[in-house]
């Protein structure tokens, strides 16, 4: 079925019902740090009634300024890896962890949505997606989604949920 408002709608919501359950009884938070999505992971948890009990925050860290003050993120990783590089959504995984009081999950997304932006080693569509739980180790995904900038974004979005309930 080819990805639009309703289809993504559809799979979004049975993503985060199991999500929502895991969270839950395992007495863990989700948190969020995200660049080309702006937000829109955050925004679509929150969407769901009752995600005040297993939602906690969320990173919208467009600029590398912002990734980081807000996260951590080193200039010396920007400057050498890019904003869509593994290292930086580790760092940002990380950094949205840091200081925690509660058991939690985290993702961290940062691509290149298009129209432009792109390069031969980093084309439109290309997608850093990760995870980490409080004191667990990053699992990091690259990714290369088709479309255009709605559809890679929504792909991300999807993806990170995918990657949170497991999938």
């Amino acid at each position: 079925m080819a990805l639009n408002d309703e289809s993504f709608q559809q799979e979004a919501e049975q993503l985060l019902e199991r999500l929502s359950e895991w969270l839950l009884a395992e007495n863990r938070v989700l948190v969020s740090a995200e660049s080309c999505t702006g937000g829109w992971i955050a925004q679509t948890a929150t969407s769901r009634a009752g995600s005040s009990a297993w939602f906690d925050r969320a990173y919208i860290t467009y600029s590398n300024q912002a990734k980081q003050d807000m996260l951590g993120v080193s200039a010396q990783t920007l400057q050498r890896h890019g904003a869509v590089s593994e290292q930086t959504v580790s760092e940002m995984l990380a950094g949205a962890l840091s200081g925690l009081q509660r058991k939690a999950v985290a993702v961290a997304v940062s691509g290149i949505a298009g129209p432009g932006g792109g390069s031969p080693e980093k084309p439109v569509g290309t997608v850093f997606i990760g995870w980490m739980t409080t004191g667990g180790q990053p699992r990091i995904q690259r990714f290369r989604f088709e479309g255009d900038r709605r559809l890679v974004r929504m792909q991300s979005v999807l993806e990170a949920l995918r990657g949170l309930t497991g999938e």
